[in-house]
């Protein structure tokens, strides 16, 4: 690990500054300064400046529309987008693009790849992910959405569950079980949806901040044709893993800017508070930043590696469960400085249900009430921790498997 960049990797980064410069009002703090309507339009504003420039998918081919650039010159590109406080894309680009345009450009058919990817990148569809199920969370290989070939189409029967942005998607790519007699892993096919259609249904889930960006998603005698499985024939577990494996190289980049940016804050929020000085939140303020600077040279782990070509394995499952079970507790700080507060909070609400609020959100009790009430679900999406801790076990120690 080298906590140092190359001159070239450091010419690139004034590029992307020149750029920021160029776009960004000089007055621009973040997107936390924004909410509403304005956070809505200066986000659709900002994916079209990002589509016009290549940057939407900064790693693409340039023949599908994105920007040829290097893994380093990606991970500049993320560093500074965090930094400036400006999102890489829209609400539900992390599973269009970040996630399925990566996964199509390995697995997909030459029709598929020409006529979806450009089609994410102009906006024409927007997708999410249809994994989880009420018996299959954590463990995938238990789907159960029924998968029948009747003429040229799929004929799609069962639910899926906890549909981030669902609500949000006019497509959606979905494990079926297409072979029943297969073993679990063997009988499932990685199929892409096209939601506006009478035999799907979504519904909101409400989440315990108020919010509501999980969904449940019915299929009811839904169709798919019988060309739009990726991957081959129940080869879906192969692909759908390959799907998670993306977006970690820019999580290990951007995850660390974030939660220290967040720490910042509640260091000016202890001090706003005049407990700044007491010795047990000083205590607890330092623990903070020592866990985000372990963060930030884990990232740089990770990033060494997936500059080098190596892709995400089951060592992932480290960073997520370092980052979502200490998300819990510095959350809890927040609070606890907060006090009665904190029990009618008020102000700007985070804008997003996942991980630390945007940079330069307000300290407002909303702002950071929020933030705690969510951080609980950074414990079970994406695998929950105590999943995380058994691929850590098995996978990456070598211990025995738990008995089932």
């Amino acid at each position: 690990m080298q906590p140092t960049y190359t001159a070239e990797a450091d010419a690139y980064r004034e590029k992307v500054l020149a750029f920021l410069a160029e776009k960004l009002p000089s007055s621009w703090a973040g997107i936390g300064k924004l909410e509403g309507e304005a956070l809505t339009a200066f986000v659709r504003e900002w994916r079209t400046t990002l589509y016009e420039r290549g940057y939407l998918a900064p790693g693409w081919p340039t023949e599908y529309g994105g920007a040829g650039l290097s893994a380093l010159e990606q991970v500049i590109l993320a560093e500074e987008f965090a930094k400036a406080g400006v999102p890489t894309g829209g609400p539900n680009d992390v599973f269009g693009i970040q996630m399925l345009g990566n996964t199509l450009l390995q697995w997909g058919s030459d029709e598929q790849k020409a006529h979806y990817l450009p089609r994410i990148l102009s906006g024409a569809d927007t997708w999410c992910q249809g994994y989880s199920e009420p018996n299959a969370g954590s463990d995938l290989s238990n789907v159960a959405l029924r998968g029948v070939l009747d003429g040229d189409q799929w004929v799609l029967n069962g639910q899926k569950i906890w549909t981030s942005a669902g609500h949000l998607a006019d497509h959606i790519f979905t494990l079926v079980r297409t072979d029943a007699d297969a073993p679990r892993h063997k009988g499932i096919s990685f199929v892409l949806v096209d939601m506006r259609q009478p035999g799907i249904e979504v519904r909101p889930i409400k989440m315990i901040s108020g919010d509501s960006e999980f969904n449940e998603v019915f299929y009811t005698d839904a169709t798919a044709p019988k060309d739009e499985i990726v991957g081959g024939l129940n080869n879906g577990w192969a692909v759908a893993m390959t799907l998670l494996g993306f977006e970690r190289g820019e999580a290990a980049a951007t995850m660390p800017i974030r939660f220290q940016a967040e720490v910042d804050r509640l260091l000016l929020l202890a001090k706003e508070r005049g407990v700044a000085d007491d010795p047990v939140i000083r205590q607890r303020l330092a623990w903070a930043y020592g866990k985000v600077q372990i963060m930030r040279y884990n990232g740089m782990r990770v990033l060494t590696r997936f500059l080098k070509g190596h892709h995400p394995g089951p060592d992932g499952a480290i960073s997520k469960l370092y980052w979502s079970e200490y998300h819990k507790l510095v959350t809890e700080l927040a609070v606890d400085i907060l006090g009665a507060d904190a029990l009618a909070p008020s102000g700007r609400a985070p804008s997003s249900a996942f991980q630390a609020d945007d940079a330069g959100a307000p300290n407002s009790s909303a702002s950071w009430v929020g933030t705690f009430l969510t951080s609980r679900a950074g414990t079970i999406y994406a695998g929950s921790s105590q999943i995380q801790r058994n691929i850590i076990g098995e996978m990456v120690l070598g211990l025995p498997k738990e008995p089932r």
